[in-house]
């Protein structure tokens, strides 16, 4: 299993990244996790536009979802070999509603289901895409929000979405090779419940969970992410570094 970063920025895209989207390949078969602002004119530059499979989105928010809208103008109008088949594609209830709304003026109110699978996501409920098993569970985050585990030939990936501590995060998390966990708070600088992690947080579910690695994403382009890997790396002692666009993780 393979893990690209395409985009790690939090809220909006910084000059270095697009926001949150990654890549996880395996046997030839590929998988996106979110599609956030930016993500689609990166996501190029390490699989071609219609090889993915299967799309996961974490939540709606724009910083995770966006580039939903400009992935199915590419998919409907595609100019060689016709509208491309629908693709499955994971998310919270009413994501259709929510990209065909922000799309606004899509030929028809279900012009984005005959390029995209729509499906629902559940708490604690586990699914096979490919050769990949995802376990979905809801963590804490303003609106439905989701992190994921994804597995392949005894490894394990676990992406955190957005949230705020929460039990079902580290419950995902259990001894996972790689723990892709967002960070957007500085630790004593931004203190709102159930909305992001610190890195000092961070750290604490991934000691806690007893992972292999953890990798810092969602970083705000106004957050400095030097103090989060330095409290990250307080809480937690394994690897700890600092995600960036197009790093490649094997597991």
């Amino acid at each position: 299993m393979k893990l690209t970063v395409v985009g790690c920025s939090g809220s909006f895209p910084s000059a270095e990244s697009a926001c949150s989207s990654y890549l996880v390949e395996a046997d030839g078969y590929r998988l996106l996790l979110d599609m956030g602002n930016g993500a689609l004119g990166e996501l190029q530059r390490h699989c071609g536009l219609y090889d993915l499979d299967a799309i996961v989105l974490s939540h709606l928010h724009a910083d995770h979802c966006i580039d939903m809208c400009a992935y199915f103008v590419a998919r409907y109008y595609r100019h060689e070999g016709g509208r491309c088949e629908a693709i499955p594609v994971y998310g919270p209830k009413g994501t259709e509603q929510r990209l065909t709304t922000a799309y606004a003026d899509t030929p028809s109110d279900t012009s984005m289901s005959e390029v995209f699978d729509f499906r629902d996501l559940a708490p604690r409920s586990t699914f096979r895409l490919g050769p990949l098993t995802v376990t979905a569970d809801q963590v804490r985050h303003p609106v439905e929000t989701y992190g994921f585990r994804v597995e392949h030939d005894g490894k394990a990936l676990v992406y955190s979405g957005d949230t705020g501590p929460c039990d079902a995060l580290c419950g995902l998390a259990e001894n996972a090779d790689l723990f892709l966990c967002e960070a957007s708070f500085t630790d004593g600088k931004e203190d709102i419940p159930e909305l992001h992690l610190n890195g000092r947080q961070a750290g604490e579910c991934a000691e806690e969970a007893r992972v292999g690695r953890l990798v810092l994403t969602h970083i705000p382009p106004w957050t400095d992410p030097r103090h989060n890997l330095r409290d990250a790396r307080a809480a937690f002692g394994g690897p700890v570094e600092m995600a960036r666009p197009g790093a490649v993780y094997e597991l």
